[in-house]
């Protein structure tokens, strides 16, 4: 399932994908698989995202319970 909520939150902070993918120590590529629901990140990933895009786990990684 694509991540849609973390490529928001980054275009929101006028991120590239390289440049968020600096911020948390991945490859461009890894990001990218990451939005496109392509890879799972860990959870230490998951949180070194949402630290550098100032977001919760809920807020990028988890379902809305609709």
């Amino acid at each position: 399932m694509k991540n849609k909520k973390m490529r928001m939150a980054r275009i929101e902070y006028d991120l590239s994908q390289e440049q968020l993918a600096e911020l948390v120590g991945v490859t461009r590529q890894t990001i990218g698989l990451i939005e496109s629901g392509d890879y799972n990140p860990t959870l230490r990933l998951c949180l070194q995202i949402c630290i550098a895009l100032h977001k919760t786990l809920d807020e990028l990684f988890w379902e809305d319970e609709n």
